[in-house]
């Protein structure tokens, strides 16, 4: 609604105390109530509430709460509390903010992996989640815009003649990934001569990839920066292979709920609450996402 006629409006509103024939005095009245100030106040309301479109509830929280999955495979995204087990992390901050804006309690549902995150979404057991922006996952979900992105790093041995990202693509290699991550969609399109061999969730590659005497291990470069500290004889390939989009994500068929998620993330983005929450965390390895265009 134009501010213009609505201050008009509440000009003409009749004062308290004022007699039916004096009515057509209270425009000035008014006017001296509200002030400079209080026509400001008054504008920056309306413009704040035409800005932010109306939370879809039932869209966003059908059941009345939020059931958003939380995934312990990306240690950038979430961990677990050392002291108290609880979930912990950017995304947990998003999820709990988004359900106060909705005003509904917030349910965090945790996964080992994304893939069953990816599962979850596609079969609306959770309300939102945060998953990596890809084109397999888009076809069965809702996506928004990214609030971080991430690297995509190749640890080898130590002794390894590997010294290149570019000599990881070769026969003879084998490159353990986690299993439905982000890593291993874009490698399963990208790898033309090396095998990819898939761990059953992330963290687990690591140990899976000196377990078997693999010749590379794939995935979050904070991971495996954490991993070759804490295992001697193994070293990070310079640089990254590519960069991921995390997101959040929905079921399909919430087109408003999408789209107030959305201007959620923009606003979070914009606002430094995700810049906030990665500082907070101590994370490493990941930037704010630049706005969409």
């Amino acid at each position: 609604m134009p501010i213009r006629p609505l201050l008009t409006g509440l000009s003409t509103i009749p004062v308290l105390g004022l007699a039916p024939n004096d009515r057509v005095k209270s425009k000035s009245v008014m006017a001296r109530l509200l002030g400079p100030m209080g026509v400001l106040l008054m504008a920056c309301v309306l413009t704040a509430c035409a800005t932010r479109p109306a939370a879809p509830v039932a869209e966003l929280a059908p059941s009345g709460k939020l059931r958003a999955a939380i995934n312990f495979g990306n240690p950038i995204l979430a961990t677990k509390d050392a002291a108290t087990g609880e979930p912990r992390g950017v995304s947990v901050d998003l999820a709990r903010e988004l359900g106060r804006r909705l005003g509904v309690p917030v349910e965090l549902v945790t996964f080992p992996s994304a893939g069953k995150v990816v599962d979850a979404v596609t079969a609306a057991q959770v309300d939102i989640a945060f998953v990596a922006i890809d084109p397999v996952r888009g076809a069965g979900m809702i996506q928004t815009p990214p609030y971080v992105v991430i690297e995509g790093a190749y640890l080898v041995r130590s002794d390894s003649p590997i010294r290149s990202n570019a000599e990881v693509d070769r026969v003879g290699n084998r490159v353990v990934v986690g299993n439905g991550s982000a890593y291993d969609l874009f490698l399963t399109r990208e790898l033309k001569a090396a095998k990819l061999v898939k761990a059953p969730t992330s963290p687990t590659v690591t140990d899976m990839f000196l377990a078997q005497k693999m010749e590379v291990a794939a995935g979050v470069k904070q991971q495996l920066q954490a991993d070759a500290k804490r295992l001697p004889g193994l070293r990070l390939l310079d640089g990254r292979f590519m960069v991921i989009q995390q997101a959040m994500g929905l079921p399909k068929g919430r087109d408003a709920g999408g789209r107030y998620v959305t201007a959620f993330i923009e606003e979070m983005k914009s606002s430094g609450f995700v810049a906030d929450a990665l500082a907070r965390h101590k994370v490493e390895g990941a930037a704010v996402a630049p706005a969409a265009q």
